[in-house]
């Protein structure tokens, strides 16, 4: 899976911003905390769930269900405005 090139991604340096462009169905805007930024910067290559789970557990203090609640959450969030290719 990886994120869709409908949607362009802006880093603030506080917060990241993702607006669709093009085709997208989805209108609005998603503000991303640092995790979930975290997680968005993981789908900008092909990956999987277990990967970014592995990925967060390296970069932070936390523990593995956490991590997988946390990528499971954003990654369905994100899935859900047609953010994800499979």
């Amino acid at each position: 899976m990886r994120l869709s090139d409908q949607f362009v991604i802006h880093d603030t340096g506080a917060e990241q911003i993702m607006v669709p462009v093009g085709s997208a169905t989805f209108s609005g805007m998603v503000r991303s905390n640092r995790t979930a930024a975290f997680i968005v910067d993981c789908l900008r290559e092909d990956t999987t769930e277990a990967a970014i789970i592995r990925k967060l557990l390296e970069k932070y203090d936390v523990s593995e269900e956490r991590a997988g609640a946390d990528v499971r959450a954003i990654v369905e969030k994100l899935r859900g405005i047609g953010a994800i290719v499979e």
